[in-house]
This record gives structure tokens, sequence and C-alpha cells, in this order.
């Protein structure tokens, strides 16, 4: 049975032409340095942000604790918006492999004031930890995208203080395609940079860790003490360059049928999307209290043929992808329509 996946992006599976990719790589072993599939899909990655080096690591969430590890010391102190994914969906791994401690700052969808971000850097004083990092998120987990401006003040502020800026780029590409501007202009505002492959690109697994040569370097010994060191990695990097080649430029679909669920659902009454955070392919919504209870409805849909999580912070979150189709929507908001009732 196939089932609408509206869970997240990150459940997009291999396309056709990654599966050929992937079963003809050439591979090495990368933690030699020799699997040539790895390189080439490195090389890209870098020239596509715009930095010197990249590295490939098993996923988002080991790409931006790599990040915290190889940018802090041990009691060191990171700057980042509250609501940001290192804080909420990390698993409080920054305390465990860094060892740091994260002081956070209200946004406003994800976008942190850079005057409140300077207020927030540490003096030299004995009594207090170390301000070692800002970290940035674009596009934002909330659905929004941080305007360039935004970063770019962040980035002048972390420059004056001689503070590196890491940027959790999981859907950068979808920022860049709502700003409607290359990627190289959100990420000239960061000295790092995670993206994911497998998040909305199809790739199977896997996603990049690109900054300057030097960082590279320290951060792929770091990868190594983490147990991300691949070998015969070039079937997974296969992918990775296929979702950068072509995957990439269609991202603009899946954010037209976005906002193409968003006008439907907003058309049901007691249902009230939230369209200040309606800038990429994730649609935030209420259902009125009493309408129906959270797993009859997760459950239903699941019987129809339609997966999705169930309700968190008071809010469903349904995510368009690759596999989900303007019919796909239809089906989706007249089934909703058929279980309120």
């Amino acid at each position: 049975m196939r089932y609408i996946d509206l869970r997240s992006d990150t459940v997009t599976v291999p396309t056709e032409e990654m599966r050929q990719k992937m079963a003809t790589a050439a591979v090495g072993d990368d933690v030699y340095g020799d699997d040539p599939t790895i390189n080439e899909l490195e090389k890209l990655a870098a020239q596509i942000v715009g930095k010197e080096a990249a590295l490939f690591v098993p996923s988002g969430t080991f790409g931006n604790q790599l990040a915290l590890l190889t940018h802090t010391r041990r009691g060191d102190e990171v700057i980042l918006e509250h609501n940001a994914h290192i804080v909420i969906h990390e698993v409080g791994a920054a305390a465990v492999i860094a060892g740091v401690q994260l002081r956070t700052i209200q946004g406003n969808n994800g976008a942190m004031d850079p005057k409140l971000v300077e207020k927030h850097i540490r003096p030299d004083d004995i009594h207090m930890p170390r301000t070692s990092l800002i970290c940035v998120e674009e596009a934002h987990g909330c659905g929004a995208v941080l305007p360039v401006e935004n970063l770019k003040s962040i980035k002048e502020v972390a420059d004056k203080y001689k503070l590196p800026v890491h940027m959790d780029g999981a859907r950068v590409f979808n920022a860049a395609a709502s700003l409607k501007v290359d990627v190289k202009e959100i990420t000239k505002n960061c000295d790092t940079i995670m993206f994911c492959l497998s998040k909305g690109l199809c790739a199977p697994v896997g996603s990049m860790l690109a900054g300057n040569n030097e960082f590279i370097d320290a951060a792929r010994k770091n990868r190594k003490l983490m147990g991300g060191g691949l070998r015969q990695a070039g079937i997974l990097a296969a992918a990775g360059i296929v979702a950068l080649e072509k995957m990439v430029g269609r991202l603009h679909i899946d954010h037209e049928n976005a906002d193409y669920m968003a006008e439907k659902l907003s058309e049901i009454k007691g249902i009230k999307v939230d369209f200040s955070r309606r800038d990429i392919n994730l649609v935030f919504f209420t259902i009125e209290e009493g309408m129906i209870e959270d797993k009859v409805l997760v459950d239903s849909f699941f019987d129809s043929g339609i997966k999705i999580n169930g309700i968190e912070d008071g809010e469903y979150r349904f995510v368009t992808n690759n596999w989900v189709t303007k019919d796909d929507v239809d089906f989706t908001v007249n089934k909703l329509k058929e279980l309120l009732k």
C-alpha cells in the first residue's frame, strides 16, 4: 500500500537515479581519504555553499554536534535561539558531547535580535563561562525563513567579538528557494554550516558540514572520535551528489504544494493555519478543541493511507516533499473534512 507521508521531509526515499548511481559508485576507504565518490561530494558541497571544504556526516544532529565540539572547549557557552533544533530536538547532546552550556534568546519566528545577541555575549569574568560560538538556524524549524539582513547583522556582531557563527542549515536550500536567492547569499553570513541531504532531497543518509580548511581538518578528526569515521561510504555519497545536482532545483514545488495545502486547510471550519510561518514546505495548524481526538485523527488517517505525526505543543505539522503531489493534498484535506464531520 502506498502511503501519503506528511510526517516530515526526512521520509523521502531515493529516486531511481540515486539507486542506480549508488549501485555503480566507485568506492574506497573514506577514513584513509581515498573514497573518490565521497571526495567528489565533499568538493561539490563546499563549492555550492561557498566554503573551502566540506565533510560528509551521518546526520544533521551529528553535523551540528560535531560543529559545536570543534568550535568550543568544555564549559564554554553557545548563544542560540530558544526554539532552535540544537536546543529542543537534539537530545541534550551539547551537554554530553561538547560539554557546553546553551544560552538561549527569545526569537521572533526563529530570528534573534542582533542587539540581544550582543547583550548576551559574556564579558571576560572569572565567574562566567566563555562565549565561544553563536548559532543560527536557516530555514528555522518553525517554518519561517530568517531575512538575510538579520543573518548579516548577527554575523557583524560575531565578527566584532571575534566569534564564529555556525548555521544549522538543515533546510538551507528551502530558505534559498523561498528568498529566491543563491544559497551563497545566505551562507556567506556564517563561518560553518551543516545542511542535510536526506531532508527533502531524497538521499537515504547523510548531511554535510562545511567551513574553512582548518576547521574541516579538525572536524574530520572529531568525526572519528564521535564514531563517524566511514569506510566505503561512496555508495551513500553517490545519492548525495544526485541530491545536490538534481533535487535542490525542485524544492519550490514542495513550497507550492504546501501553500495550496495551507489555503485548503484554512477553509475548513475549526482549523486555524499559522500563515506567519508559511515560508517553506511546513504547514502548522490547530484544530478547535473538542472536534476530534488526536489519536483518532492519527489512526484514522493511517487507515486511509496517510501518515501524520500527532499533536505537538498544541498544533499539527504537515510537511510536503518530493513524493507528495497536489492530488495527495486534495485527498488528505477531503479526508480531514470527512473526519471532522
